[in-house]
Parts: structure tokens; C-alpha cells; sequence
């Protein structure tokens, strides 16, 4: 299976996925490329760390959706690698027709929050700021619904009182 990691930030979640390919964890899954929408995200220095393609594509004039052709770009850039599944791993924005016409049912979203409590941006601090006792990321397919998709894993921690939200 040939995976696409898309996202927008440091790449925690993607030097993760990228370690655990390294050390043969990932069974028949391969990460074929790093795809950002962030021209200095730092996920980009992962694809010479591990040996994947990395590459900033442009989403367009908004912050937080593609325009319609920049999306249907994405969708036809991640066809031409032979992407079989695609994975938002820390991936900041909300994903319409074109990408979800092209994958539709192989799209996963990496989110931080059990969801369905607290979608949407900063799930960590969303859930910190409610108080509750315990706290984790959701795992799941994407569809037209922010955050909505059917749950695939959500492994919780209990939070201690000794922790703070950095």
C-alpha cells in the first residue's frame, strides 16, 4: 500500500510514522512522499532523513481550505504517485470534493482530541481548558464532516494534576 503523509507543521506525527517504517513496523504499508502546504514546514526535512520524497504544493489564497483548482492540483499530484491511502498527519486544512472525490474512502485523519468531543482546531488545548480527566487523539476515515468520519482507533491517557498544558 502506497501512503501519503500531508500536513503543515513540524511533522511529529509523520517522523513517527517514518521512524516506525524504518524499523519495518508498517507491514506492507510504504510512505511514497511528504506532502506540505506550508513552504517552511518542517516536516520537508524529514523526506532526506528517510529517503521520501518531500514537497511543498500551493493550496491557494486562504488559510484553511484549498481553492477549488489548487485542491484538484493536490488530487492529481497525489494520483500520479500512485497514492493508495492518504494520511493528514497534523494537516491544517479542511479537505472538499476534489481530493475527497479522488480518495474517497482512503483518507485517514490523525486528529488530537477523542473525538467526537472537541473538533476542529487545538484539540489538546480545547480539552485541557474543559478539564477533563482524560484526554487522546482520534483516528479516523474522512468525509464532507469536519472531524466526523468513522473512528478507526482512540487511544486515551488519563491526565495528572501535576501537568500542565506545555
Amino acid at each position: 500500500m502506497r501512503v501519503a503523509l500531508l500536513g503543515s507543521g513540524r511533522g511529529s506525527n509523520a517522523d513517527a510514522v517514518l521512524r516506525a517504517q524504518a524499523e519495518g513496523r508498517l507491514g506492507k504499508a510504504k510512505v511514497v512522499g511528504l506532502w506540505c502546504d506550508v513552504p517552511t514546514c518542517k516536516m520537508l526535512e524529514l523526506g532526506p532523513k528517510y529517503g521520501v520524497p518531500a514537497r511543498f504544493l500551493d493550496t491557494g489564497p486562504f488559510k484553511t481550505k484549498f481553492s477549488p483548482e489548487r485542491e484538484q492540483a493536490w488530487a492529481d499530484a497525489l494520483k500520479a504517485a500512485q497514492v493508495d491511502l492518504v494520511v493528514l498527519a497534523g494537516f491544517m486544512r479542511v479537505i472538499k470534493a476534489p481530493l475527497l472525490d479522488a480518495f474517497a474512502g482512503r483518507i485517514i485523519n490523525l486528529h488530537p482530541s477523542l473525538l467526537p468531543a472537541f473538533p476542529g482546531l487545538d484539540g489538546i488545548g480545547q480539552a485541557w481548558n474543559a478539564g477533563v480527566p482524560e484526554a487522546g487523539c482520534t483516528v479516523h476515515w474522512v468525509n464532507a464532516e469536519i472531524d466526523g468520519g468513522a473512528h478507526l482507533l482512540l487511544p486515551a491517557v488519563i491526565a495528572r494534576l501535576s501537568e500542565t498544558l506545555s
